[in-house]
């Protein structure tokens, strides 16, 4: 079992001739469900539909690659307003109990069962979120201090969850970006791009010009939130 998520506004209704039509799903309040090694995340899903009548019981399920899946933890609710109702379910997902590999890294969708008094509606895939494997991003810049006009080795490590380890392992061959924000300076601004080794480190080297901070800041994907390390202040003299 896995999920993850990201809040889903659908971009086409999805219509039941019923009577009762799937508007918005959210999942997690719009952010993705990011997932380290050990320790579990609860979060909620809400679908709201358009319907005749209040909407009395609900049924939301996630499903995910590789035959993921995840169920609610039950007590479903919904409320009724303005020719609307919104069903509510809170699912808690574990990568230490819940996860036995990675497979589960990447889009999810929500299924939703809505019944009224009068009609009901099986929508299939109404919405659409990911999971994602936490992410790590290290620097360190060295010699420190160091003379303007010689070579500073800037290194460090992308690394992200393993769910079959339920350790921070490299992520590999992954494109990332040294980032440089000289002292004074309100934003960092791009140097180079370097693409992490085997075992996920990071090395490349730059001139000094003067003082300032570098980091590494990667984009993420799919199964891998973008992350930035935190800056490392050179002293240059």
């Amino acid at each position: 079992m896995a999920v993850a998520a990201a809040g889903f506004a659908a971009p086409a209704a999805t219509a039941a001739p019923q009577g009762i039509t799937v508007e918005k799903v959210t999942v997690n309040g719009g952010k993705a469900v990011v997932l380290g090694t050990t320790a579990a995340k609860t979060f909620k899903v809400s679908v709201t539909a358009a319907t005749d009548s209040a909407i009395t019981e609900s049924s939301i399920d996630l499903y995910g690659p590789d035959a993921n899946s995840a169920t609610s933890q039950g007590n479903e609710s919904c409320t009724f307003a303005n020719g609307k109702s919104t069903c509510t379910a809170t699912f808690t997902i574990d990568p230490d109990t819940d996860f036995y590999d990675n497979s589960a890294a990447g889009g999810w969708y929500v299924n939703a069962l809505l019944s009224s008094d009068t009609d009901s509606v099986y929508a299939e895939k109404t919405g659409a979120f990911k999971v994602q494997r936490e992410s790590k991003l290290t620097v360190n810049a060295s010699p420190e201090p160091i003379k303007k006009g010689k070579t500073l080795t800037v290194t460090g490590a992308l690394t992200r969850a393993n769910w079959e380890t339920h350790k921070f392992s490299g992520y590999t061959k992954q494109s990332v970006t040294l980032e440089y924000k000289k002292k004074g300076a309100s934003a960092y601004s791009a140097v180079k791009t370097v693409k992490s080794d085997t075992k996920g480190n990071l090395k490349t080297t730059v001139k000094a010009t003067a003082d300032g901070s570098y980091r590494w800041s990667f984009a993420g994907n799919s199964t891998t939130p973008a992350v930035k390390a935190a800056g490392d202040a050179v002293d240059v003299r």
